[in-house]
């Protein structure tokens, strides 16, 4: 009896959710078609000044960033092989705004948005983390003067993996969005950076 009560339970629960389950970010082309994450939240917060933001992504053995001269980034790694990377979001703590309360961020390759796939990463790509939310606080050397957040990513080019192309999608954020209605209770600024995938055999 105890059993079936508790699948009784389960099956009105999980119908309820599913009744009314929304894109929580940084869920952007996951739960729906959206391509961005302005699709649903507004560009309106004090942290827009490219100068004091940071986003960076950092080869975790080596620390150094991978940017190149024309403000992409660049991942290399060997087929088969896998390669961590820190995902760095934040701002310098000179800033004349105060610090953002979390920040959230998705690599997405925009040919896979609108696709039955759950994961929008290049495809023939294994990925852990191609998405988070993270409060901001983090620790890492050679970012003491900054407010942000960092996190690993692993990646792997499988057998059947081509060279490919994400975009980086941030947003930087303070306060909580209105279930439902995202443009609503939360101050965000939406970034974005171009990010290729390289396999060398």
């Amino acid at each position: 009896m105890r059993v079936k009560v508790s699948a009784i339970l389960a099956i009105i629960f999980l119908g309820g959710f599913a009744q009314k389950v929304f894109s929580y970010p940084p869920a952007v082309g996951i739960l729906g078609d959206a391509k961005s994450c302005m699709s649903c939240h507004l560009n309106n917060g004090p942290w827009s000044d490219e100068d004091k933001t940071i986003i960076d992504i950092l080869d975790k053995e080596t620390m150094k960033s991978l940017r190149q001269p024309n403000g992409t980034f660049l991942l290399e790694v060997k087929r088969g092989e896998q390669k961590t990377v820190l995902t760095v979001i934040g701002r310098i703590k000179d800033d004349n705004f105060p610090a953002s309360f979390r920040n959230a961020w998705t690599y997405v390759d925009s040919s896979m948005i609108g696709t039955n796939s759950i994961s929008k990463f290049v495809p023939g790509w294994a990925v852990n983390l191609q998405m988070a939310c993270r409060l901001v606080g983090d620790k890492l050397m050679g970012f003491e003067d900054a407010e942000i957040t960092a996190l690993p990513m692993t990646v792997q080019p499988l057998y059947d993996a081509n060279d490919g192309e994400l975009t980086l999608q941030v947003m930087i954020t303070k306060g909580e969005s209105v279930k439902g209605n995202a443009k609503i209770g939360m101050l965000g600024n939406y970034f974005e950076r171009k990010v290729n995938l390289k396999i060398t055999e």
